[in-house]
């Protein structure tokens, strides 16, 4: 098959995608495929004749990621896109494919216009549709959901984002609380408050990646997280930091230890197991996604969010949890890529 996989974009996620890109693109390559790796932002200026001379089936792409947060002003400066958040010749390029294989993380790669965009234009591409990725994407939105389907997530309050928050906020949820983006990931602009000062402090912090933020309850307890794989939910994962919380620099410089399968009673994972196929089905996802626990004290799971394209780097969670049960890396992105949402005709 033709492959675009399609990673990069205008998202503060652009590196930790670049990289999940570049180790799908080799991983079809093994697989025999015919791969492009595209940035989806960046496109490409000038195509060749034939465009099939860009599909490969001898590259090695590689893509380390930084441990800072990349800056897209000064992208946006170079680009030349413009207010366009899709780059030269992208959706032709797409077209060519036979599938598009999305490594984007957040922004419109997994809030649900990226994949709104391919549908219209009736390209398919792996992973949810439009309709389950604004819905996990969205915090607010998924976890009124997460409610209605009976999974526990700690309460929370939807804002702007701004210092005026911080009463109200103080209010509803109480300190201690977690401070994050709506429709973000990765960690990105998340912040832990303790006090009033840290609070407002946090929602500063918040206000860098614009739009609405969602402030939660803390919960202390253990993180864990469950991939589920057409429909069948993998091992566990146990998520310890050497040091501070699951933050982007501990998540993507080796930073953590994580234990797969996850030390936890079999009562818990089958509860975990439950959760996640209810959340799967109430948020209308396809194919593939990840959710994320906090297991405290008194061994409740509360499920915090779902993650529609998981990240696929050298220390994420999914390959390690597909390995748990015997499913390589080059398998696994075989069957994500064999399992493909078709648009509607």
């Amino acid at each position: 098959m033709k492959i675009v996989v399609l990673a990069g974009g205008y998202s503060p996620e652009r590196e930790v995608s670049l990289s999940s890109g570049s180790l799908i693109a080799n991983a079809l390559i093994q697989n025999g495929h015919r791969v492009l790796l595209l940035d989806a932002y960046v496109g490409i200026s000038i195509l060749p004749d034939p465009l099939d001379s860009l599909f490969r089936t001898d590259a090695e792409y590689r893509h380390p990621i930084g441990t800072e947060v990349p800056d897209l002003r000064a992208l946006k400066k170079t680009s030349g896109n413009g207010n366009s958040l899709i780059g030269k010749n992208v959706l032709k390029l797409c077209a060519a494919a036979d599938t598009v294989f999305l490594a984007l993380h957040g922004a419109m790669g997994e809030n649900g216009m990226m994949q709104a965009v391919l549908e219209s234009y009736g390209i398919p591409h792996t992973g949810s549709d439009y309709t389950g990725c604004l819905l996990a994407m969205d915090k607010d939105l998924a976890k009124r959901l997460f409610c209605d389907a009976g999974i526990p997530t700690p309460e929370w309050v939807l804002g702007k984002g701004d210092e005026a928050e911080a009463d109200r906020i103080l209010q509803r949820v109480g300190l201690p609380c977690v401070v994050k983006p709506l429709d973000g990931g990765s960690s990105v602009g998340i912040s832990m408050a303790d006090t009033r000062e840290e609070l407002i402090e946090a929602l500063r912090n918040v206000a860098k990646y614009g739009g609405r933020m969602l402030a939660e309850r803390k919960i202390e307890g253990r993180e864990l997280t469950m991939g589920i794989l057409d429909g069948r939910p993998l091992p566990p994962v146990e998520i310890i930091p050497t040091e501070g919380f699951y933050d982007y620099k501990n998540k993507y410089q080796g930073n953590t230890r994580e234990i797969c399968p996850a030390e936890i009673p079999r009562q818990t994972v089958c509860q975990m197991e439950e959760y996640v196929r209810k959340g799967f089905a109430a948020l209308r996802l396809k194919g593939y996604a990840r959710f994320d626990f906090l297991l405290d004290s008194e061994g409740q799971l509360w499920c915090l969010e779902a993650n529609a394209l998981p990240g696929m780097t050298p220390t994420s969670l999914l390959p390690q949890e597909a390995a748990a049960v015997g499913i390589s890396y080059a398998e696994l992105c075989e069957r994500i890529l064999r399992s493909a949402t078709r648009p509607v005709k």
